[in-house]
């Protein structure tokens, strides 16, 4: 995945990727402006220090209200095909608009953030746009190794490959360079005495979430329920919450201790440099 770092590839034909357009769409990323008190930015909920998460559990908008979410990492979002954690929008274009008018996040009609920065609404989605197609992650130890540096993964990460890729199942979801199917799955996570707590796409489905930088982005979940990857692993190996739409994926794994150390292990090998070219 070193070549994402010079992927021009990404952009759709009608909002094209260059050093100037992207350099707007970091400035407006930035910008309090686009808040109703100007006191957040997306870069509050999107943090680059945070691998462009917050590190919280659910996220927190104007007047510190709460949002229903966690927020998920932007890295590599160029490649994706559904955005939010529950499939709603399918380009960029149109997700980078939604937190501004949300009442518990930005909470800012368009047209007052178009008066307030002195563009026009389009203008902000595609600037805004172009600057996540920017946010990208690669030369992790994994990808040195896929290159055919042998030598990349040490021997307990090499197991958790292994493991990923057969008794834990990870691939029945997380597949391809950015290790997600880009599809919804009920995983059992929402759901609680008997009941979605979060009906997500419908019948407790979320979105499969990248795994490039997950050692960076904790918490996890669409709600930043297990805060750790050790619990993430735990969770999966139980089965999840069992309930009557749970994807036939999600079943007991019976992994050993030294099993889940490896694939830890693995996971972390999935850390490698962030780069953004606003």
């Amino acid at each position: 995945m070193s070549s994402y770092f010079a992927d021009t590839t990404l952009a759709p034909e009608d909002n094209p990727l260059t050093a100037e357009k992207i350099a707007l769409g970091r400035r407006l990323f930035f910008d309090r402006r686009l808040s109703r008190d100007s006191s957040i930015s997306c870069s509050s909920c999107h943090d680059p220090e945070c691998a462009f998460s917050d590190g919280r559990a659910i996220a927190v908008g104007v007047f510190q209200r709460k949002g229903r979410r966690n927020s998920p990492t932007l890295i590599n979002r160029g490649y994706g095909r559904l955005f939010f954690w529950d499939g709603r929008v399918a380009t960029l274009e149109e997700q980078v608009l939604k937190p501004i008018e949300d009442p518990n996040e930005m909470d800012l009609p368009l047209s007052e953030a178009a008066a307030r920065v002195s563009l026009a609404p389009g203008e902000i989605s595609r600037a805004l746009a172009r600057f996540v197609r920017s946010i990208l992650s690669g030369d992790s130890p994994f990808d040195r190794y896929i290159n055919g540096d042998r030598g990349a993964l040490t021997p307990e990460q090499l197991a958790g490959l292994q493991l990923f890729r057969g008794k834990a199942n990870c691939t029945s979801c997380h597949v391809g360079p950015n290790f997600t199917d880009e599809r919804l799955h009920n995983t059992g996570v929402a759901w609680r005495d008997g009941r979605f707590t979060d009906a997500g796409a419908g019948q407790g489905n979320f979105k499969t979430p990248t795994l490039r930088e997950i050692a960076r982005t904790a918490p996890y979940m669409h709600d930043g329920s297990l805060a750790t990857l050790e619990e993430v692993i735990e969770y999966y190996d139980r089965g999840g919450n069992q309930n009557p739409g749970l994807d036939p994926e999600i079943r007991p794994l019976r992994l050993t201790a030294a099993e889940k150390q490896d694939l830890l292990a693995f996971l972390s090998s999935l850390t490698g440099r962030i780069r953004d070219r606003g």
